[in-house]
């Protein structure tokens, strides 16, 4: 996505593009279930570059390195200050809103690599949009994935292990927060394969729906 065009999105939040993507693993007890997992003690945190970003109605690609690419429909805070070690009652006063994110992610890579900054960070495995909302109740979010318009997931913010303001205040203690920075919160049950020509949607009420296609990557 063009820088302006991004800050038009993230507007009035930040206004310019996110210096970091910080994402949550495993916060749906179902999710870390279906992929063999427990539920971490602590936040499993991860990061996506800001290069992977692309907005509304841009297009998902698939790369050649990859045979498995599977969409994470997620409830994604758009941080609207700079935020450094705040407790969770702190955390609102930071968040300038809301927005809907898919955590595109190479699940076979995941698998392979020990590290997950190849699986998670190629261009395009961001989507965000259609806005930022702002003045919405954290526990009242829901989200929902639908792909060729069957909905593939679903899942309530309320229903998250680690609920959003602990995640922001953690994740303050560790990295400061900035203004447009992001923070993906974990993603529901029922993630499965893309493939070309296909159409995902991320949907979060009170936000709106984002909108992507899927292509291939060029070599």
């Amino acid at each position: 996505m063009q820088d302006s065009s991004l800050s038009q999105l993230l507007a009035p939040a930040a206004g310019h593009r996110p210096s970091k993507i910080v994402c949550v693993g495993r916060n749906y007890a179902a999710h870390a279930a279906e992929l063999g997992n427990a539920v971490p003690a602590e936040p499993l945190l991860f990061l996506k570059p800001p290069s992977a970003l692309i907005g509304p109605d841009e297009m998902v690609l698939l790369p050649a390195e990859s045979t498995r690419v599977e969409y994470e429909a997620e409830i994604g805070v758009v941080i609207g200050r700079r935020l450094h070690g705040v407790a969770a009652e702190e955390a609102f006063e930071g968040i300038g809103g809301y927005i809907c994110a898919n955590d595109v992610t190479a699940r076979d890579l995941q698998k392979r690599d020990a590290q997950w900054g190849r699986a998670k960070g190629f261009d395009t495995f961001c989507p965000i949009g259609p806005r930022v909302a702002s003045g919405l109740a954290w526990d009242d979010l829901e989200v929902c994935c639908r792909v060729n318009g069957v909905e593939r997931q679903y899942g309530r913010a309320t229903e998250m292990h680690f609920p959003i303001p602990d995640l922001v205040s953690y994740i303050s203690r560790i990295m400061t927060l900035e203004p447009g920075d992001l923070i993906l919160t974990g993603t529901p049950a029922g993630t499965g394969p893309l493939v070309e020509g296909d159409v995902v949607e991320v949907e979060i009420a009170g936000v709106g729906t984002l909108r992507n296609p899927v292509g291939r990557a060029t070599p």
